[in-house]
């Protein structure tokens, strides 16, 4: 097999293993509220929505020290133990116990930051200028894909029930914990690189890492990363972004918990309400991959740059807040395991709810795409720090939004994401009107960004 085969099939592996670790995870997150308030056993007491506040509080003050824990360990087996913590976190509800759902949520934080800084890195190992276009797109269809296997379960073995029994609970996620590890093994057929570089010339990712047997090399390396990453948050271009990056954390919460919630506890729904969420987490799916694949893949053929496709990301997602605030109850989001039998502006129809799945997805594509976008091409020589702070502000507002998920009624959630996402397309319109005016000043094309 060439070297460049060698490459592709890594990249093919390592998003294959992400699809199915990713379809029970991110199948988990969207049942997990409607399976806890399921739940029989009183002496459960854990939220979903607490938990996923945990983790991506965790994740975020982990970003920090997920590079030195990757240089360390490498790349290959920090997927791979983390992968292990995302499958005992999914096994927790098959038993579940509040200590138990607490700690793993923690642990799996932590993880979070080092599978994807791990991720990055192999991602990196395995492409050159000419073929990371390919290869991030190949990994994020892989990815996306994860969204339909997961639900499209979950909307045929939950059709036609009102109420999640403690064999249906049981049965979906051993199946999920099973999926989890299956995927995690996967990371082991990942091929090594063989150094072909010239004599004397150094590997891009020693740069980075360095000898990850001196300790005391990684030591400043944390202090350095961390030192720039303070200083670059404090930029007029990185406290803009922020508002922009704060924003995709807070939709990111709503379309991957607490939408789905809202479907599974509207009585109204009838004997479906239950496979729904499944089918909402299917379409929010199709809209990711579409954004993705348009937005994403087709990018270099963009002539008037990423204020555009953020504009029809703001207005989908408008449209969708408007439909879901008339479609749904207002306390769908807290309702009890009775579920809701309340109606806002109109009868919920079943076609709207997973209508709004689909905006959702693709509102978020188009978001996630173009900050990507901006803050590579502004920080192309000083990516790492960058990337660490989209990720922490993004996942410090996520573990927010989840937290105000447990008390807020549905109008009020709408509210601060219409609130936010106004004021982060006008900060990110800044930031790229600028970018563009710099780009025309020194004489390049502004539809090559």
């Amino acid at each position: 097999m060439s070297p460049d085969s060698k490459k592709l099939f890594n990249i093919i592996i390592l998003g294959v293993s992400f699809m199915f670790i990713f379809t029970a995870f991110q199948t988990c997150g969207n049942i997990a509220q409607t399976v806890i308030t399921n739940l029989n056993n009183t002496d459960f007491h854990g939220s979903g929505y607490t938990s996923m506040a945990v983790i991506y509080g965790v994740f975020s003050a982990s970003n920090l020290i997920s590079p030195s824990v990757v240089a360390i360990v490498g790349p290959q087996l920090s997927m791979v133990v983390s992968g292990i913590f995302y499958s005992l976190y999914i096994a927790v509800f098959i038993q579940p116990a509040t200590w138990a759902f607490y700690t793993a949520s923690v642990f799996i934080g932590i993880a979070a930051a080092v599978l994807w800084t791990a991720q990055g890195n192999c991602l990196t190992v395995n492409s050159n200028e000419n073929t990371i276009g390919r290869n991030s797109g190949v990994f994020w269809a892989l990815l996306q894909s994860s969204l339909f296997f997961g639900n499209l379960y979950i909307y045929f073995a939950w059709q036609g029930k009102t109420h999640i029994s403690e064999s249906d609970r049981r049965t979906v996620f051993i199946a999920l914990t099973v999926i989890s590890l299956v995927g995690t093994v996967l990371f082991f057929l990942i091929r090594k690189q063989e150094d072909t570089k010239a004599p004397g010339e150094e590997d891009s990712a020693n740069e980075i890492l360095g000898d990850s047997s001196d300790t005391s090399f990684i030591l400043i390396s944390i202090y350095v990363f961390t030192e720039k990453s303070i200083k670059l948050s404090f930029t007029k271009e990185i406290l803009l972004l922020s508002v922009t990056t704060a924003y995709t954390g807070l939709e990111l919460t709503f379309f991957s918990g607490v939408y789905g919630t809202c479907i599974g506890a509207v009585n109204r729904f009838g004997s479906e309400e239950k496979s729904l969420i499944g089918l909402s987490g299917i379409f929010i799916g199709v809209g990711e991959i579409v954004g993705g694949g348009v937005f994403g893949l087709l990018s270099k053929n963009n002539r008037f740059g990423r204020n555009p496709v953020v504009m029809l990301g703001i207005i989908v997602h408008f449209i969708a807040f408007y439909l879901i605030f008339v479609n749904m109850p207002n306390d769908a989001p807290i309702a009890p395991m009775e579920g809701t039998d309340d109606v806002a502006y109109m009868i919920p129809s079943k076609e709207v709810a997973i209508f709004c799945s689909f905006l959702l997805g693709l509102g978020d594509s188009c978001f996630n795409t173009q900050l990507l976008s901006i803050l590579g091409f502004l920080y192309s020589e000083d990516s790492a720090p960058a990337f660490a702070i989209f990720k922490f502000v993004q996942s410090i507002c996520a573990a927010v939004a989840y937290f105000y998920s447990n008390y807020f009624l549905l109008q009020w959630q709408l509210l601060i994401m219409v609130v936010v996402g106004f004021f982060g397309t006008i900060t990110f319109f800044t930031v790229e009107w600028e970018a563009a005016a710099a780009l025309v000043t020194r004489g390049s094309d502004y539809s090559s960004i």
